[in-house]
């Protein structure tokens, strides 16, 4: 048995199965004591050429690609990954954090914009429109998840990816338990972006794919089918990640109709 209670200690240098890699490590306060260097995550020493479900990842650990696209090379070896600004996404029920972050994205209108505001965000007013209804998944998640990173990979949408191993419960807590930093313009606690993750992954069978600098890649095996179902969907998403709207389709209508309706990939970017 380990004497320490970090199981990335278990995994030495190369897992079975797994290419050469090693231990990613960060400083870690414990309580009034002086940080230490704690591993964050284990991560393969060069690009894998396979999505991370083809890696037999151990139990208690998540599978997930880190990418260079459009972002520094090697970000994880900078302050990017910080566990230190991630709280826990059991204390964040999603309806309240989806509300706030709703409230905050939502401008103030200044004399004469007010059309322009509401364009921007109809149907829907300035009060927070509530959760959108769980969808209905077509396919087998993960199977389906492994085909589409695939595709993104022969496409060079993940640049040169290396394979990660996060300790975590589940896909969605990934960004909390590595307190990545990708949304750090819009949200600071990462666990808040992880528990909406997790209602993601319940209502619309969305799975984590890869993250970058400051991308966030999701298969969903649920996406919504018309517009009537895509347009609370594209209002969470407005709330979540802003930049996808205001500096992509530039209205919530628009950005439903362009990029959620049937569409099995999400892709999430903050500038």
């Amino acid at each position: 048995m380990s004497d320490h209670p970090n199981p990335l200690y278990e995994l030495g240098r190369r897992p079975p199965g797994l290419p050469p890699g090693g231990l990613v490590s960060r400083p870690v306060r414990r309580r009034l004591r002086r940080a230490r260097m704690e591993p964050l995550l284990w991560l393969s020493d060069g690009p894998v050429d396979a999505p991370a479900s083809a890696y037999p990842a151990p139990a208690g650990f998540q599978a997930v690609l880190l990418h260079d696209q459009a972002g520094p090379a090697d970000w994880w070896e900078t302050e990017a990954l910080d566990p230190e600004r991630s709280s826990d996404p059991d204390d964040h029920p999603v309806e309240p954090v989806l509300r706030e972050f709703w409230s905050a994205v939502i401008p103030e209108p200044e004399e004469g914009e007010e059309a322009e505001n509401e364009e921007l965000i109809a149907p829907f007013g300035p009060a927070w429109p509530g959760l959108a209804a769980a969808g209905s998944p077509v396919r087998d998640p993960e199977a389906a998840a492994a085909e589409l990173a695939a595709a993104c990979m022969r496409e060079g949408w993940f640049g040169r990816p290396r394979l990660a191993l996060v300790p975590a419960g589940r896909g969605a807590d990934v960004p909390a338990a590595i307190g990545w930093g990708g949304p750090l313009n819009h949200e600071n606690d990462t666990a808040r972006i992880s528990a909406v993750l997790r209602s993601w992954e319940d209502r619309f069978g969305a799975r984590v794919l890869a993250l970058g600098f400051d991308r966030l890649d999701l298969y969903v095996a649920a996406p919504p089918r018309t517009l009537v179902e895509a347009l609370p969907v594209a209002a969470e998403h407005f709330a979540f990640c802003p930049d996808n709207v205001r500096q992509g389709s530039g209205t919530v209508r628009a950005y439903a109709e362009e990029a959620l309706i049937g569409r099995d990939h999400w892709s999430f970017w903050w500038d």
